[in-house]
């Protein structure tokens, strides 16, 4: 078995499938993944489940934007879990800060609890929060996993330096999983330059829509997005992704 971790983010069953004949090791699960990804519903989890034998696990995030969640939306989390656990998922994929951008460690503890036996990744609330150093050792503290992160920058590659420091602390802590902008190539540059061990990528496609009849100019959601093309996991790019990683 390779001591390399490649987790696919996929928001469909035709991704998950695709991710799996590709050589992914794991998948991450959400909905609407255009906008960073969004809580999918059970019934795709069970589709995915029902379709592929990769573990899973699932993004939970009531919506687009920060990490700074109302008791509304916290209780929808803390339920998600308790959720997912129940469905047998693998594990959840969670993040919760304060306004001073520290890692909500109330909130975090009531999840941790929540997801029992479960797995965790805390995600990349971590690349937005104030302080990441102390942020991985409440991590470590709470008993993650996991962490997803892009080094606090737009992209993993430029994030590098930071990822670097982070890995050093590893032999104690959360594993350190490298995202964002996640290539074959940027895999290739990593292994040469880094002990990182986990990637994680989308590696996506677009396909075109099969509507015959279009309207155009009539957007549902982002105008700068076509309805008509639709986003998949190319299995060819997680193939390379898993060459690359010997």
């Amino acid at each position: 078995m390779s001591r390399y971790i490649l987790e696919c983010c996929v928001d469909s069953v035709e991704s998950a499938m695709a991710a799996a004949e590709g050589g992914a090791d794991r998948l991450e699960l959400c909905a609407a993944l255009i906008i960073g990804g969004t809580s999918p519903s059970m019934a795709l989890f069970e589709q995915v489940k029902a379709n592929c034998d990769l573990p899973v696990r699932v993004l939970l995030r009531p919506r687009f934007g920060d990490f700074l969640y109302s008791k509304y939306e916290f209780g929808i989390i803390k339920r998600e879990v308790e959720i997912f656990r129940e469905a047998g998922a693998e594990g959840v994929v969670i993040g919760c800060l304060k306004e001073d951008g520290s890692l909500h460690m109330e909130q975090m503890r009531e999840l941790m609890e929540s997801a029992g036996n479960m797995k965790v990744t805390l995600h990349r609330a971590f690349d937005v929060c104030a302080d990441p150093f102390q942020a991985y050792e409440q991590a470590k503290e709470l008993g993650i996993d996991t962490i997803l992160t892009s080094g606090q920058e737009r992209e993993c590659l430029t994030g590098m330096p930071l990822l670097k420091r982070l890995r050093k602390l590893q032999k104690s802590g959360p594993q350190i999983m490298a995202g964002a902008g996640v290539t074959p190539e940027v895999i290739r540059r990593f292994r040469a330059e880094t002990d990182i061990t986990a990637y994680h990528l989308s590696a996506k496609k677009i396909i075109d829509s099969g509507m015959r009849y279009r309207k155009e100019d009539v957007p549902m959601g982002l105008p700068a997005m076509s309805e008509y093309s639709i986003f998949r996991t190319d299995k060819e790019m997680v193939a390379r992704a898993r060459e690359a990683l010997g």
